[in-house]
């Protein structure tokens, strides 16, 4: 494959398209390309709303099924009950900052939209010498993912993955580690677990390496 073409398959790299000998050859093309981990990662928002719909349609449905007259009116009046319910627990999630703030000033808590609070967990593994920190905050649609990194073995290319209870795995980033440099990286991402569903994260290079093991909150 030249290397023209290698550019072009990023979408279908990210995407999970390719089949597993062009999918290989991509990810040596990867590990030497920030160019293309940089675009994996903007694929990231696409994988995941494809991934949600899959999970959200019946086996039954057609792909290319078009919706009822009806169903935009329903989906506007579902969106508005949640913007309701949303501003509800907004302002409950503010009351409680005012009673904890006033009981004492040892009392601190992460108020956000959302019942739950955000999480992070830190960890750095003895064998690779690689630090990570992870902060995920639940959102309506799964997890938004922080993830910082201190890494002085590149170059390679790397993901975070996160693993659910069950067993099941998630891609939420990619990035390229430069040479030989160990200063602090941030990455953001995106899981459609919530974080109550995620059992811990792993950090690996693209050819299966470990580099450190996060266990969730």
């Amino acid at each position: 494959m030249r290397s023209l073409e290698r550019h072009r398959d990023v979408g279908a790299y990210a995407l999970g398209v390719l089949d597993e000998a062009d999918a290989f050859r991509f990810e040596d093309h990867l590990m030497e390309c920030p160019e293309c981990a940089a675009h994996v990662t903007e694929f990231g928002p696409a994988t995941r709303q494809l991934l949600l719909y899959r999970r959200a349609t019946p086996r039954s449905v057609h792909p290319m099924a078009q919706p009822g007259p009806r169903l935009l009116d329903r989906l506007l009046g579902e969106v508005a009950t949640r913007q309701r319910a949303g501003r509800r627990r907004w302002l409950y999630a503010v009351a409680a900052s005012v009673v904890f703030a006033v009981a004492g000033p040892g009392i601190a808590i992460m108020a956000s939209g959302n019942a739950d609070p955000t999480q992070q967990v830190t960890a750095t593994d003895e064998r690779s010498g690689v630090w990570a920190q992870v902060t995920s905050e639940n959102t309506v649609w799964g997890s938004q993912i922080e993830l910082k990194v201190k890494d002085g073995a590149g170059p390679r290319a790397c993901h975070l993955v996160a693993i659910a209870d069950d067993g099941t795995e998630e891609t939420l980033t990619n990035w390229n580690v430069p040479e030989h440099d160990a200063r602090e990286s941030t990455m953001m991402g995106a899981s459609t677990l919530h974080p109550d569903q995620i059992d811990k994260y792993e950090l690996r290079t693209t050819d299966g390496l470990h580099l450190v093991t996060l266990d969730a909150p």
